[in-house]
């Protein structure tokens, strides 16, 4: 069993926003598979999917970004889930829009969500697939650029970043996530590695 676990805001005013990455990830994969997020359950919109003889479970927590760790500590209690088939997908500010990131395992950087995630599993030991939402601009606020909405010409970049994520996460699906790391770590055109 595996869970692929969005993170974001709940709220319309969130719905579009940077920050809300990850649960338009999930959303994404969702309407690929042809199922919705209906039931609420570990504190968190979730659906549960079966692909290719594997139970999936597809949520968005619901608890706030910076309390992710909450929903994700019942999913991983409450829904048979081995830390090591969790996979978190949210927005990250060093990575430049259309990139993305994978990793096996690490810290929680100075992401909220993530810092709520290995607080309340006292781990840090999880795949992850960070989506670029980057760079920040100059004299912007951090706070303010992750809560405000994509611009129109940035949307293909988004969707472009989306689409590398849901090609890492069927790759990490089939125990082969040091293919998609060497896929999808290395420095594009659009920027450095930072």
């Amino acid at each position: 069993m595996w869970a692929v676990v969005g993170l974001g805001n709940p709220g319309k005013q969130y719905v579009q926003t940077r920050h809300n990455v990850g649960f338009s990830f999930v959303r994404r994969v969702a309407k690929d598979w042809g199922v919705r997020l209906r039931k609420r359950s570990f504190s968190s919109k979730t659906k549960w999917e079966e692909r290719g003889g594997i139970k999936i479970l597809l949520a968005t927590p619901q608890t706030y970004m910076n309390n992710s760790g909450l929903a994700v500590k019942q999913i991983i209690a409450s829904g048979g889930i081995a830390p090591e088939n969790l996979v978190i997908v949210y927005d990250d500010l060093d990575i430049p829009l259309g990139d993305i990131r994978v990793r096996k395992e690490g810290s929680a950087g100075t992401h909220k969500g993530m810092n709520s995630i290995v607080r309340e599993l006292n781990s840090g030991r999880f795949p992850r697939i960070r989506v670029g939402i980057g760079p920040l601009p100059p004299g912007v606020d951090a706070t303010d650029f992750v809560l405000s909405s994509f611009l129109d010409e940035e949307k293909p970049l988004l969707e472009q970043g989306l689409s590398k994520a849901q090609s890492a996460l069927s790759l990490i699906l089939d125990e082969k996530i040091e293919s998609a790391m060497n896929l999808y770590n290395q420095p594009t055109q659009s920027g450095p590695e930072k």
